[in-house]
């Protein structure tokens, strides 16, 4: 029996997801260094704010 791991696409994609949108959260901060690391804090938990958004647009 073989077992492999096959999330590395998804892996990729969120990285890639990660990635842009700390250039998009840390772009319209004011550049201090408390708003920068705000800035990939929300990066980080913005899937949440979609998914609640998402979930209260269809009524759930």
């Amino acid at each position: 029996m073989q077992i492999t791991d096959s999330s590395g696409v998804w892996g990729s994609f969120f990285l890639l997801a990660y990635i842009g949108a700390a250039i998009y959260f840390v772009s319209r901060s004011g550049g201090g260094f408390w708003q920068v690391v705000l800035g990939l804090l929300q990066a980080a938990v913005w899937p949440v704010y979609l998914t609640y958004l998402v979930l209260e647009a269809l009524g759930a």
